[in-house]
């Protein structure tokens, strides 16, 4: 009999100690919490956008003679997207001031068509390409000041 009770209180012991690891191992105590921070991110600007022009193509400006057409290009130098939704052209310096400098010749005695572009979204790094008109008008009056004139065009794009 204490042969038998001796394995029965082996085994219980044995139980226990199987029982006490195994619950060691998968109970975990913990507190219950919040937190909370802050961070900042930084947003760019606008840039101004970057335009050229090629030579004009066409016959030679007379008072109401040939039309010439001039292409421009519209290049987004920013870092991110840029919208282009207007193009204006005008006889004009390259500041946008009046063109005054040939004696008896003025922006009055030219007109400038509609520009013509694709308008939205310009990546970065990318250019638009478009065209304008421009042709002398016939004033029914002496415009020889604007003999052998070189007619600036200034574009302004946003």
């Amino acid at each position: 009999m204490r042969a038998q009770k001796m394995t029965k209180k082996s085994t219980a012991i044995a139980a226990a100690a199987v029982l006490g690891l195994a619950t060691a191992g998968g109970a975990y105590a913990y507190w219950t919490t919040t937190g909370s921070g802050t961070g900042t991110a930084t947003t760019g600007t606008s840039t101004a956008f970057v335009v050229t022009t090629d030579g004009a193509t066409g016959g030679l400006l007379s008072p109401g003679g040939p039309t010439q057409t001039v292409p421009f290009h519209i290049k987004n130098t920013n870092s991110g997207v840029q919208h282009l939704s207007a193009v204006a052209v005008s006889v004009a310096l390259s500041n946008g001031a009046d063109w005054t400098s040939v004696v008896g010749c003025s922006a009055a005695d030219y007109t400038v068509g509609t520009p013509s572009f694709t308008a939205g979204d310009v990546a970065s790094g990318a250019t638009v390409d478009g065209t304008v008109t421009i042709s002398m008008n016939n004033l029914a009056s002496n415009q020889d000041g604007c003999k052998g004139a070189a007619v600036p065009l200034y574009v302004a794009a946003s």
